[in-house]
């Protein structure tokens, strides 16, 4: 078995939750939100993260407004819509409590 895999398959698993979780924070620009990834270890490229962004979008957790911008063409800026909201907090909770049965495994 090949440790690269898995790890690859948890970053996966994880991208959906990093993703909405910096939106939250503040409206986002594509670039932004790979960068951000990117500071935190979580290597993302454009070409995973635009279908992913589509699919949020498509799934009514986010929505968008276009920004004019003094380098270039308008930015699309992301952000949560209520919907969004809830299911981040889902995701939230699902979490802590994935979080908590690995530590009682850890720890038992």
């Amino acid at each position: 078995m090949n440790v690269e895999n898995v790890k690859s398959q948890m970053r996966k698993g994880v991208l959906e939750y990093c993703i909405l979780l910096l939106i939250k924070k503040e409206k986002a620009y594509t670039s932004d939100i790979i960068q951000k990834l990117q500071a935190a270890k979580l290597i993302v490229v454009e070409g995973t993260l635009y279908p992913l962004l589509t699919r949020l979008k498509n799934s009514e957790l986010l929505s968008y407004q276009w920004v004019e911008s003094t380098q270039g063409p308008p930015r699309k800026y992301y952000d949560l819509t209520p919907k969004g909201e809830a299911f981040l907090q889902e995701l939230e909770n699902s979490w802590k409590e994935l979080n908590e049965t690995i530590e009682h495994i850890r720890n038992n």
